[in-house]
């Protein structure tokens, strides 16, 4: 995808080898490791996600600077065709809408250029911030998904689905 796409606040643009610094350190702090684990080497496993053509990749810019990542995928399937999308942002700028207006920027991108009809989103089921924020941008929980994800103890948590049907964008 080589579109940029602008939000009220955020610059959402194509991801590059550049960005991988940057992404690499968001994705070591602890709020973010926690729920994006990865293995010992995550500047290698943020670069192998940068070059998944089928998951493509955007960078958040806010300030000039990188602060985080959103990225979509979509089932193809003509009688189940849906996208969905994944994010995360640099603890420094939580609580200031962004994350919001990224989801909210590519959603409104995945409804209005690709013709989706349905997104999803599939936050911990603890996770009451993320799941604040999408609520904002009008997504709606669906159900638990019982032991979705291992933690980073190895035990199981909940995930909850949650989805936005084009008419519903806030």
């Amino acid at each position: 995808m080589a579109t940029t796409l602008h939000g009220e606040s955020v610059t959402l643009r194509p991801a590059t080898a550049d960005d991988v610094p940057a992404l690499t350190a968001i994705r070591a702090t602890p709020e973010v490791y926690a729920r994006w684990r990865g293995g010992p080497d995550l500047a290698a496993e943020v670069a192998a996600d940068l070059a998944d053509e089928l998951n493509p990749v955007l960078a958040i810019e806010y300030g000039g600077r990188t602060v985080g990542a959103i990225q979509w995928h979509a089932e193809q399937t003509p009688d189940y065709r849906h996208a969905g999308m994944d994010i995360f942002l640099d603890p420094s700028v939580h609580g200031r809408g962004l994350g919001a207006d990224a989801v909210r920027t590519l959603a409104r991108h995945l409804i209005t250029d690709h013709g989706f009809h349905r997104l999803v989103i599939d936050p911990a089921a603890d996770n009451a911030a993320a799941i604040a924020c999408y609520r904002k941008v009008g997504f709606r929980p669906v159900g638990v998904m019982r032991q979705y994800e291992r933690g980073s103890d190895g035990s199981w948590h909940d995930g909850l689905l949650m989805d936005l049907l084009a008419e519903e964008l806030s």
